[in-house]
Protein backbone atom coordinates (compact mmCIF):
# COMPACT_ATOMS: atom_id res chain seq x y z
CA UNK A 1 0.00 0.00 0.00
CA UNK A 2 1.36 3.41 -0.94
CA UNK A 3 2.14 5.89 1.81
CA UNK A 4 0.47 9.29 1.89
CA UNK A 5 3.38 11.72 1.82
CA UNK A 6 3.43 15.47 2.36
CA UNK A 7 6.36 17.41 0.90
CA UNK A 8 7.27 20.52 2.89
CA UNK A 9 9.38 23.38 1.52
CA UNK A 10 10.56 25.61 4.42
CA UNK A 11 11.38 29.20 3.45
CA UNK A 12 11.90 31.68 6.26
CA UNK A 13 12.13 35.34 5.36
CA UNK A 14 14.99 36.40 7.63
CA UNK A 15 18.07 34.57 6.37
CA UNK A 16 21.30 36.03 7.77
CA UNK A 17 23.91 34.00 5.86
CA UNK A 18 22.49 34.93 2.46
CA UNK A 19 19.74 37.57 2.73
CA UNK A 20 16.81 36.92 0.41
CA UNK A 21 18.26 33.57 -0.64
CA UNK A 22 14.94 31.73 -1.00
CA UNK A 23 13.76 33.97 -3.83
CA UNK A 24 17.13 34.94 -5.27
CA UNK A 25 17.32 33.89 -8.95
CA UNK A 26 19.72 31.08 -9.79
CA UNK A 27 20.02 30.52 -13.53
CA UNK A 28 16.92 32.65 -13.93
CA UNK A 29 14.77 30.79 -11.40
CA UNK A 30 14.13 31.86 -7.78
CA UNK A 31 15.87 29.30 -5.57
CA UNK A 32 12.60 28.18 -4.01
CA UNK A 33 11.30 27.29 -7.47
CA UNK A 34 13.57 24.24 -7.74
CA UNK A 35 12.18 22.75 -4.52
CA UNK A 36 8.57 23.45 -5.51
CA UNK A 37 9.05 21.93 -8.96
CA UNK A 38 10.71 18.86 -7.46
CA UNK A 39 7.89 18.24 -4.99
CA UNK A 40 5.19 18.81 -7.61
CA UNK A 41 6.85 16.34 -9.98
CA UNK A 42 6.92 13.41 -7.55
CA UNK A 43 4.15 10.86 -8.26
CA UNK A 44 4.46 9.43 -4.75
CA UNK A 45 3.84 12.78 -3.04
CA UNK A 46 0.20 13.62 -2.35
CA UNK A 47 0.79 17.33 -1.77
CA UNK A 48 3.66 19.83 -1.71
CA UNK A 49 3.36 22.95 0.44
CA UNK A 50 5.54 25.93 1.27
CA UNK A 51 5.79 27.10 4.88
CA UNK A 52 6.94 30.70 5.19
CA UNK A 53 6.41 33.75 7.38
CA UNK A 54 7.13 36.16 4.53
CA UNK A 55 4.50 37.62 2.17
CA UNK A 56 7.01 38.20 -0.66
CA UNK A 57 8.23 34.61 -0.49
CA UNK A 58 4.63 33.40 -0.42
CA UNK A 59 3.77 35.44 -3.51
CA UNK A 60 6.86 34.22 -5.37
CA UNK A 61 6.09 30.62 -4.42
CA UNK A 62 2.51 30.88 -5.67
CA UNK A 63 3.71 32.40 -8.96
CA UNK A 64 5.91 29.33 -9.39
CA UNK A 65 3.05 26.90 -8.80
CA UNK A 66 3.59 26.57 -5.07
CA UNK A 67 0.87 25.79 -2.54
CA UNK A 68 1.07 28.22 0.41
CA UNK A 69 -1.94 27.35 2.58
CA UNK A 70 -0.90 29.46 5.58
CA UNK A 71 1.72 31.92 6.83
CA UNK A 72 4.00 30.53 9.50
CA UNK A 73 3.60 32.14 12.96
CA UNK A 74 6.34 34.60 13.94
CA UNK A 75 7.42 32.43 16.87
CA UNK A 76 8.37 29.72 14.33
CA UNK A 77 10.43 32.08 12.17
CA UNK A 78 13.14 33.32 14.53
CA UNK A 79 16.86 32.95 13.85
CA UNK A 80 17.13 30.25 16.52
CA UNK A 81 13.98 28.31 15.63
CA UNK A 82 14.85 24.62 15.04
CA UNK A 83 13.35 22.70 12.13
CA UNK A 84 11.35 20.23 14.23
CA UNK A 85 8.52 22.55 15.37
CA UNK A 86 8.31 24.14 11.90
CA UNK A 87 7.76 20.77 10.22
CA UNK A 88 5.40 19.62 12.96
CA UNK A 89 3.34 22.80 12.57
CA UNK A 90 3.14 22.35 8.78
CA UNK A 91 2.01 18.74 9.12
CA UNK A 92 -0.59 19.60 11.76
CA UNK A 93 -2.01 22.50 9.72
CA UNK A 94 -2.40 20.43 6.57
CA UNK A 95 -3.92 17.48 8.41
CA UNK A 96 -6.35 19.80 10.17
CA UNK A 97 -7.32 21.44 6.87
CA UNK A 98 -7.78 18.16 4.97
CA UNK A 99 -9.15 16.06 7.82
CA UNK A 100 -6.81 13.17 6.98
CA UNK A 101 -3.48 12.00 8.31
CA UNK A 102 -0.25 11.64 6.38
CA UNK A 103 2.14 8.70 6.70
CA UNK A 104 5.32 10.59 5.90
CA UNK A 105 6.86 14.05 5.51
CA UNK A 106 9.43 14.87 2.83
CA UNK A 107 11.54 17.92 3.66
CA UNK A 108 12.82 19.79 0.58
CA UNK A 109 14.92 22.79 1.53
CA UNK A 110 15.29 25.50 -1.15
CA UNK A 111 19.04 25.55 -0.59
CA UNK A 112 19.55 22.20 -2.38
CA UNK A 113 18.44 22.86 -5.98
CA UNK A 114 20.37 20.02 -7.60
CA UNK A 115 18.20 17.15 -6.38
CA UNK A 116 16.95 14.46 -8.77
CA UNK A 117 13.24 13.53 -8.43
CA UNK A 118 13.91 9.99 -9.67
CA UNK A 119 16.29 9.41 -6.78
CA UNK A 120 13.70 10.68 -4.33
CA UNK A 121 11.13 8.28 -5.80
CA UNK A 122 13.58 5.43 -5.14
CA UNK A 123 14.10 6.69 -1.59
CA UNK A 124 10.32 6.68 -1.08
CA UNK A 125 10.19 3.07 -2.32
CA UNK A 126 12.85 2.17 0.26
CA UNK A 127 10.86 4.04 2.92
CA UNK A 128 7.73 2.05 2.09
CA UNK A 129 9.58 -1.27 2.09
CA UNK A 130 11.10 -0.73 5.53
CA UNK A 131 8.38 -0.14 8.16
CA UNK A 132 11.05 -0.58 10.83
CA UNK A 133 12.64 2.73 9.82
CA UNK A 134 11.74 6.21 11.06
CA UNK A 135 13.02 7.71 7.85
CA UNK A 136 15.35 7.79 4.85
CA UNK A 137 17.88 10.60 4.50
CA UNK A 138 20.08 11.73 1.61
CA UNK A 139 23.82 11.23 2.06
CA UNK A 140 26.86 11.40 -0.20
CA UNK A 141 30.55 10.59 -0.14
CA UNK A 142 32.59 13.83 -0.01
CA UNK A 143 35.44 14.33 -2.42
CA UNK A 144 37.85 14.35 0.50
CA UNK A 145 38.04 11.73 3.26
CA UNK A 146 37.78 13.33 6.73
CA UNK A 147 38.86 10.07 8.38
CA UNK A 148 42.19 10.33 6.60
CA UNK A 149 42.87 14.08 6.47
CA UNK A 150 40.86 15.33 9.46
CA UNK A 151 42.96 17.02 12.14
CA UNK A 152 42.45 19.41 15.04
CA UNK A 153 44.75 22.01 16.58
CA UNK A 154 45.91 21.33 20.13
CA UNK A 155 46.41 24.10 22.73
CA UNK A 156 50.19 23.80 22.29
CA UNK A 157 49.89 24.68 18.60
CA UNK A 158 50.46 21.17 17.27
CA UNK A 159 47.94 19.19 15.25
CA UNK A 160 46.54 15.74 15.87
CA UNK A 161 44.20 13.35 14.12
CA UNK A 162 40.56 14.31 14.61
CA UNK A 163 39.63 10.62 14.36
CA UNK A 164 42.06 8.59 16.50
CA UNK A 165 40.78 5.35 14.94
CA UNK A 166 42.45 6.40 11.67
CA UNK A 167 45.92 6.08 13.23
CA UNK A 168 48.32 4.30 10.90
CA UNK A 169 46.44 5.26 7.72
CA UNK A 170 48.87 7.01 5.38
CA UNK A 171 46.94 6.77 2.11
CA UNK A 172 43.28 7.38 1.34
CA UNK A 173 43.07 3.96 -0.33
CA UNK A 174 44.09 2.26 2.93
CA UNK A 175 41.08 3.52 4.85
CA UNK A 176 38.71 0.57 5.22
CA UNK A 177 35.82 2.68 6.50
CA UNK A 178 33.68 4.70 4.11
CA UNK A 179 32.73 8.19 5.25
CA UNK A 180 29.32 9.57 4.22
CA UNK A 181 27.83 12.95 5.01
CA UNK A 182 24.25 14.11 5.47
CA UNK A 183 23.98 16.61 2.62
CA UNK A 184 20.52 18.16 3.13
CA UNK A 185 19.17 17.24 -0.31
CA UNK A 186 16.10 15.60 1.24
CA UNK A 187 14.82 14.13 4.47
CA UNK A 188 11.94 11.64 4.47
CA UNK A 189 10.45 10.98 7.90
CA UNK A 190 7.46 9.06 9.20
CA UNK A 191 4.77 11.35 10.52
CA UNK A 192 4.95 9.64 13.90
CA UNK A 193 8.58 10.79 14.20
CA UNK A 194 7.67 14.35 13.18
CA UNK A 195 4.94 14.50 15.84
CA UNK A 196 7.29 13.42 18.64
CA UNK A 197 10.51 15.04 17.38
CA UNK A 198 12.20 17.51 19.71
CA UNK A 199 15.35 18.64 17.87
CA UNK A 200 18.09 16.08 17.12
CA UNK A 201 16.36 13.76 14.64
CA UNK A 202 19.44 11.59 14.10
CA UNK A 203 19.44 10.73 17.80
CA UNK A 204 15.69 10.19 18.03
CA UNK A 205 15.03 7.40 15.58
CA UNK A 206 16.34 4.77 13.16
CA UNK A 207 17.17 5.87 9.61
CA UNK A 208 18.51 4.47 6.37
CA UNK A 209 21.01 6.44 4.29
CA UNK A 210 20.15 7.01 0.64
CA UNK A 211 23.32 7.82 -1.28
CA UNK A 212 23.29 10.35 -4.09
CA UNK A 213 26.26 11.65 -6.12
CA UNK A 214 28.29 14.34 -4.39
CA UNK A 215 28.05 16.41 -7.57
CA UNK A 216 24.29 16.74 -6.96
CA UNK A 217 24.53 17.22 -3.21
CA UNK A 218 25.55 20.88 -3.06
CA UNK A 219 23.72 23.33 -0.82
CA UNK A 220 23.63 27.13 -0.90
CA UNK A 221 23.70 29.01 2.40
CA UNK A 222 26.35 31.68 1.87
CA UNK A 223 27.16 34.26 -0.80
CA UNK A 224 30.29 32.41 -1.90
CA UNK A 225 28.38 29.16 -2.34
CA UNK A 226 25.73 30.91 -4.43
CA UNK A 227 28.29 32.56 -6.71
CA UNK A 228 30.23 29.32 -7.12
CA UNK A 229 27.15 27.26 -8.09
CA UNK A 230 25.96 30.06 -10.36
CA UNK A 231 29.30 30.03 -12.19
CA UNK A 232 29.44 26.23 -12.38
CA UNK A 233 25.89 26.08 -13.75
CA UNK A 234 26.67 28.73 -16.37
CA UNK A 235 29.73 26.74 -17.45
CA UNK A 236 27.76 23.49 -17.64
CA UNK A 237 29.62 21.76 -14.82
CA UNK A 238 26.51 21.70 -12.60
CA UNK A 239 23.15 20.60 -13.96
CA UNK A 240 20.08 22.31 -12.54
CA UNK A 241 16.67 20.70 -13.10
CA UNK A 242 14.22 22.39 -15.43
CA UNK A 243 11.53 24.40 -13.64
CA UNK A 244 8.13 25.02 -15.30
CA UNK A 245 7.50 28.72 -15.78
CA UNK A 246 4.11 30.30 -15.10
Amino acid sequence: MSSRILAVVPARGGSKGLPGKNIRPLAGVPLIGYAIACGNSLPSVARTIVTTDDEEIAATARALGGDVPFLRPAELARDDTPSAPVIRHALAEVEREEGVQYDGVLLLEPTSPGRDPQQIERAIALFESRPDLDGVVAVSAPWFDPLWVGVEAAPDGTMHRFFPEAAGVTRRQDNRRRYLRINGSFYLWRSELVRRLTSAWLDEGTFAPFEIPESEAFSIDEEGEFLMIEALAAAGFVQLPAVPQA
